[in-house]
């Protein structure tokens, strides 16, 4: 079983305080079976918010950059896309009429179709089968 994390459900496997940790902890320790796997763009996006995340004291860059090391570098496949991926998303989004942030979602969910991904864990679900509903199956919220 191939399982692609998006960056919501990865952000409260880190934070222990998320509402949401222990649900999608069980889904983690079931992906260990199989390949788990984090879009590359996911990276960024989650130092992004591990950096910026209402909790004190604040997660400060070097802590942000020791989890993404430790917890999801050392366990998770990243999936890269190139930019002839990128262009297709944006031409896919540009003919459903999609803006705005989805873009990134849109990304994500790309990376999990490149990978081959069975399953895709997200806390965003609606906004995901929105974008892909042919990937409605696929898409599990904890």
């Amino acid at each position: 079983m191939r399982t692609l994390f998006d960056t919501s459900a990865l952000v409260a496997v880190l934070i222990q305080i998320h509402p949401a940790h222990d649900r999608v902890m069980s889904w983690l320790r079931q992906a260990k079976i199989g390949t788990r796997l984090i879009a590359a763009h996911s990276l960024a996006e989650l130092y992004s918010i591990l950096t910026t995340y209402p909790i004190r004291p604040r997660i400060s860059p070097a802590a942000a950059q020791q989890m993404i090391d430790q917890s999801i570098l050392s366990t998770f496949e990243i999936v890269q896309l190139s930019g002839v991926d990128y262009t297709t998303v944006i031409a896919y989004l540009a003919r459903q009429g999609i803006t705005g942030g989805a873009t990134y979602d849109a990304l994500i969910l790309s990376a999990a179709v490149k990978a081959g991904a069975d399953q895709i864990v997200t806390l965003n679900e609606r906004h995901f089968r929105r974008i892909r509903p042919d990937l409605a199956e696929n898409i599990i919220a904890p």
